[in-house]
């Protein structure tokens, strides 16, 4: 068995492919979850021998992953002190130009997601990005893919900007004992960001301009049937259930007014008096002929609005995430609604409200949902994250003391790692226990703030990498790459990081950052040069994922709010991909010239 080889594989190597490409089929193709799917590959590898307890569970305890999971807690003490909308609050202004207003956008999203989550700081940026469009008067669609991309690019300026380049700093520590200063990447991140802020200016004609999903909500008669029950209406007296009014053919009731107060929430045994107001959303010729069947008058004028919601209802937009369960599914067949306490009075795909019945529409990812909830029920947004994303927060933070309390410690931290005066992971934790004691934020919002499934994937990512390096397939794939590229460095950083590119479009940067880090590694080393700049090219590559919206979930953040098709992120990414793997080789091989190992 152990003299099996087949195409240069033995069996542990075969092994290790097939467990990797069947893990990232399941990602494409499934709604698994994520850390699912990575302990599941840990799970096969370690039954099958391909490594032992030690390697296997040794992502776990890896320095770069137990420095992102301490770095959460760091992110929930700058979050909840409102530092980030302090700052968006005096950066933004009012560029009079597309050109001033996309670099008003840019730098300031790029600087913070250099410290921060970049998915924390897009999620915070969007629906103000949405309304400072309005007041431009600028399309959504023009500012919101930027906004993604500033993210990403920026994510890349500091080690602890975005998962891969802790990751790679991480195994490159382990191989070498050497510890990359958190600044490494700085100047190579700034140059890629310059010219993709450039690049985004002089391609804006590859933005589309799209009317946002939320539009389609503004003109709530459009979608909704407001009708009167007249004096002499034989179903007075009778519950909403008994006069066939609760359940009706083509919509939903959604309100329902007894004298201007409306029952909150609106019940099947409702009785039904003279004069009441019953509001359907649907399809609007079927409400209009069953409001001829049960003799109800149309009301003399609206009082539903998107825009001034009844004291006793609230009116919520949110997007059905990548990955929801609800995809594929229509609501009528789920229990989404009775769950959570809402009605869902309409669905808007691509900018567009769909004419259908709300109900019974087969949700994709992207479709927006108009929610109105009682107005006494707390939405929980925290259980609802998996399924629909909400374009608005309740949360409002409070500006002060604490504000500058987390500014401070934030910079500490980083000046601390940058100067060498403590290791990264010190820094982080010193940083997180400074966040808990001046109480920037609670012990119980730090452990919110942890993301268990981002941790999993990371130390999963971790034994991946260890795998691939193990079974000799690094080894294989850094000698084909040599033989096709031949022996210039220039040409195989290039080569990698192509198709590092490539692949992070459909797999988890992470993932895409500890699966090539052994195949730049051994490459470089083959060439007779030191690895070391190759491994910063290679950050940057992992982390510029551009040409779809599945290649990062800061795409899937302004997919639905913006409207967008999945190949309005092709016609700019794709061009952007090449311009920044262009940028990303001609700079660091300035900034880290390549040098033959000794």
């Amino acid at each position: 068995m152990d003299t099996f080889v087949f195409l240069g594989f033995d069996l542990n190597a075969w092994i290790t492919i097939i467990t990797v490409l069947g893990m990232f089929t399941v990602l494409l193709f499934t709604k698994w979850r994520s850390d699912v799917v990575f302990l599941s590959a840990i799970g096969v590898l370690y039954v099958t021998g391909v490594l032992d307890a030690k390697e296997a569970f040794s992502g776990f305890s890896s320095s770069s992953v137990v420095t992102v999971g301490v770095l959460f807690v760091v992110v929930a003490g700058l979050t909840h002190t409102g530092v980030l909308h302090y700052i968006v609050k005096y950066l933004l202004g009012t560029p009079d130009n597309y050109s001033k207003a996309v670099t008003r956008l840019m730098l300031p999203v790029a600087v913070l997601s250099s410290f921060l989550s970049n998915t924390t700081v897009v999620a915070l940026f969007v629906n103000i990005v949405k309304m400072w469009s309005k007041k431009l008067g600028i399309s959504p669609s023009k500012l919101l893919i930027p906004l993604s991309y500033a993210s990403g690019m920026g994510g890349v300026c500091t080690l602890i900007g975005t998962p891969p380049n802790l990751i790679i700093s991480g195994l490159y520590e382990e191989k070498t004992g050497e510890a990359m200063n958190i600044l490494t990447t700085t100047v190579p991140g700034l140059f890629c960001l310059a010219i993709g802020i450039l690049s985004i200016i002089a391609m804006r004609r590859l933005l589309p301009n799209r009317e946002t999903s939320e539009s389609a909500f503004e003109a709530t008669s459009e979608y909704t049937v407001e009708l009167r029950v007249p004096s002499d209406n034989p179903h007075i007296g009778q519950t909403l259930a008994e006069a066939g009014l609760y359940h009706v053919q083509g919509g939903s009731l959604i309100e329902m007014y007894h004298f201007d107060q409306s029952p909150s929430p609106v019940s099947e045994d409702e009785p039904i008096m003279g004069g009441d107001q019953l509001i359907y959303a649907g399809q609007i010729n079927d409400l209009y002929q069953m409001a001829v069947n049960h003799q109800l008058a149309v009301a003399p004028h609206h009082i539903f609005s998107i825009k001034e919601a009844d004291q006793k209802s609230q009116i919520r937009t949110a997007y059905v995430t990548y990955g929801s369960s609800l995809i594929g599914q229509t609501i009528a067949s789920t229990t989404f609604e009775k769950d959570n306490n809402l009605m869902v009075a309409a669905i808007a795909r691509l900018g567009q409200r769909i004419n259908e019945v709300p109900r019974q529409v087969v949700l994709e990812a992207g479709d927006t949902l108009l929610l109105v909830f009682p107005h006494h029920v707390k939405i929980n947004t925290e259980t609802l994250k998996d399924t629909v994303h909400f374009f608005d927060s309740d949360d409002v933070p409070n500006i002060g003391i604490g504000t500058i309390l987390s500014s401070f410690i934030m910079i500490a931290m980083v000046a601390l790692s940058a100067l060498g005066v403590l290791p990264l992971l010190q820094c982080a934790f010193l940083a997180a226990a400074a966040m808990l004691v001046c109480r920037c934020c609670s012990g119980e919002q730090a452990m919110k703030a942890i993301n268990w499934e981002i941790l999993m994937v990371f130390a999963g990512s971790a034994v991946l990498g260890i795998a691939i390096q193990k079974t000799g397939i690094a080894e294989r794939l850094a000698l084909g790459i040599l033989d096709v590229c031949g022996t210039n460095p220039i040409v195989v950083m290039v080569a990698v990081c192509l198709v590092g590119t490539f692949i992070t479009e459909f797999i988890s940067n992470t993932a895409a950052g500890a699966m090539f880090f052994p195949i730049m590694y051994e490459a470089a080393e083959k060439l007779g040069y030191e690895p070391f700049p190759f491994l910063v090219a290679l950050m940057i590559s992992v982390s510029s994922s551009f040409a779809t919206p599945i290649g990062s979930p800061t795409h899937m953040l302004v997919y639905g709010p913006g409207g967008y098709r999945f190949s309005d992120f092709m016609r700019i990414g794709l061009l952007m991909n090449l311009i920044i793997l262009a940028a990303n080789i001609f700079i660091v091989n300035i900034i880290y010239p390549l040098t033959p190992l000794h």
